[in-house]
């Protein structure tokens, strides 16, 4: 389930994550945030002692070590806080950002407690920020149901025995060659892609044949029982082989390729360019 994202604060990225049901914001990037500092971990590192010897508390141990995704496109461990402990990591820190920082933290840990009350306003917020990019209305269709369908797999590979990043990307991985004959970061890298979400790039052929390979794979673990990762990858291929099969008719139909290096952000800015 993708559950890290970026937010901003006065043009700066802060990065936060999803853990038990909460979210977790980088400390490094809290710092960089506040202070402008050329090295928010030096920052950090220096910030720890000097609040211990001031006689605070240990402020490592309020930290999570959570993966984020970092500048060179892959996740690291990094030093996460909830909303609560980062208000302490702010108090700690001079800076005349503090205060609207705090009314900015407030803010996006209590959107959080809205969607978990009431879900909806989780997809609403979503539907309009696709919106706002320019989508179109079928696209975000298609799109929220594959969050959807996606949220159902990973859900059944961590009851059957995926627990570590790395097991769902093998997962995934397993499904997109079958479906596309490409992995995703080779997918990425045809449609000349970094950091960007994938999915957010695919055009409806291309939604539609991940979703059927993805709930093909849910129903093939349901049906079969499936447990262990050997057995996930193999339900995997076999659920992405579906989709693949039924891409590779179209093609032939069509005379042309599904898999394109097309992408939102490209198609965007020939629009702007007219």
């Amino acid at each position: 389930m993708e559950t890290a994202k970026i937010v901003i604060f006065k043009n700066r990225q802060v990065r936060k994550t999803l853990y038990q049901n909460e979210w977790h914001f980088s400390v490094v990037d809290i710092i960089e945030a506040l202070t402008d500092s050329t090295n928010p971990k030096v920052y950090w590192s220096a910030m720890k002692v000097r609040v211990k010897v001031e006689g605070g508390i240990q402020l490592s141990t309020i930290c999570k070590q959570l993966k984020l995704p970092s500048s060179d496109g892959k996740k690291y461990e990094t030093d996460c806080v909830n909303t609560e402990d980062a208000f302490r990591i702010v108090q700690s820190i001079p800076s005349p950002k503090a205060e609207p920082f705090k009314r900015w933290l407030a803010k996006v840990g209590y959107e959080r407690v809205q969607e978990i009350e009431n879900p909806e306003l989780s997809t609403k917020r979503t539907r309009m920020l696709y919106k706002l990019k320019g989508y179109s209305e079928d696209w975000i269709e298609k799109r929220m149901r594959g969050i959807v369908i996606r949220e159902e797999l990973t859900d059944e590979w961590q009851k059957r025995g995926a627990r570590e990043e790395r097991d769902y990307e093998i997962l995934t991985a397993e499904i997109s060659k079958a479906t596309f004959g490409v992995t995703p970061s080779q997918y990425k890298k045809l449609k000349g892609l970094k950091r960007e979400n994938l999915r957010d790039h695919m055009d409806d052929f291309e939604l539609i044949f991940n979703m059927l390979g993805e709930r093909a794979t849910t129903e093939i673990h349901r049906t079969e029982d499936s447990k262990g990762i050997a057995k996930l990858a193999s339900d995997a291929k076999a659920g992405g082989s579906i989709a693949g099969g039924a891409r590779k008719k179209l093609e032939k139909r069509l005379g042309r390729s599904i898999v394109t290096k097309k992408n939102f952000l490209k198609e965007g800015k020939k629009r702007i360019a007219k």
